[in-house]
């Protein structure tokens, strides 16, 4: 089963990139951060056209996640748990039924820029937030993925100048203690289980030439259970879509399970 990541960055705005890659990649599930729309406008047909399940957790002009499924799904849960007052569309799960059935949390984590100030300390509390609802899943003993825009860059090796992320939200120790904290409680980042060297990102910044220059950084990540890193056979970046047409600035990423 191969579920992919990706950050759209407005599906308004990648209305012909994305189903022109859904239909090249073929990913089983898809999660999708950034769609940017009110779950009533997103344009559902189009990926149901394609033979895909579509849930929605959208807010008008900003954040919003999506779940596109070619296998059923079941128990569809909106917006993180712990704190009723958190009206951000950043949080998605649900079941799929494969063979084995897992459990995908898909999730845009907050930028958390400009530091030190409300934005951060909203960042590091959803992390925190994060952080027990994996508690809570693992507690379960049955497999589960957490996927998405994570925002966090786990270490310099995942930038391509990381000095200049050093003061950055998304390059904080802060930041990272707590990504590595959610690691580990006795997940597995995949990217990292499948490679190990430097020089491999996700996101490219529109400013400044980022792309041809290849200043990248690496902050879309999957994070499996114990159960679900079992069934891992790889786990991939498709780096070439930010070269393609009207992209957007993150491109997927991607894992094969045996489930």
């Amino acid at each position: 089963m191969k579920i992919a990541t990706f950050n759209i960055n407005g599906v308004k705005a990648r209305f012909e990139t994305l189903p022109r890659w859904l239909e090249e990649a073929k990913p089983d599930v898809a999660l999708l951060q950034e769609i940017k729309s009110i779950d009533e406008n997103f344009p559902r047909e189009i990926f149901e056209n394609l033979g895909y399940q579509v849930e929605t957790h959208g807010q008008k002009s900003f954040n919003g996640v999506a779940i596109l499924s070619k296998i059923p799904l079941e128990d569809v849960k909106r917006g993180l748990p712990g704190d009723d007052t958190d009206e951000q569309a950043r949080y998605i799960e649900a079941t799929v039924m494969a063979e084995t059935p897992i459990r995908v949390c898909g999730l845009y984590l907050p930028n958390g820029n400009p530091t030190p100030g409300p934005k951060y300390d909203y960042k590091l509390a959803w992390m925190e937030r994060l952080i027990a609802r994996a508690e809570t899943l693992l507690a379960t003993e049955e497999p589960f993925l957490m996927a998405g825009d994570y925002n966090v860059i786990p270490q310099d090796e995942d930038a391509t100048r990381p000095d200049a992320w050093h003061s950055d939200a998304l390059g904080l120790p802060q930041s990272r203690a707590a990504f590595r904290r959610l690691l580990n409680l006795g997940l597995t980042e995949a990217f990292r289980a499948c490679t190990s060297n430097a020089g491999h990102y996700s996101f490219w910044d529109y400013q400044a030439g980022s792309w041809d220059r290849n200043d990248g950084i690496r902050i879309d990540h999957f994070l499996l259970s114990p159960q679900c890193a079992d069934l891992l056979l790889d786990c991939q970046i498709d780096k070439e879509e930010r070269g393609r047409s009207k992209p957007s600035d993150h491109v997927p990423v991607w894992v094969d399970l045996a489930a």
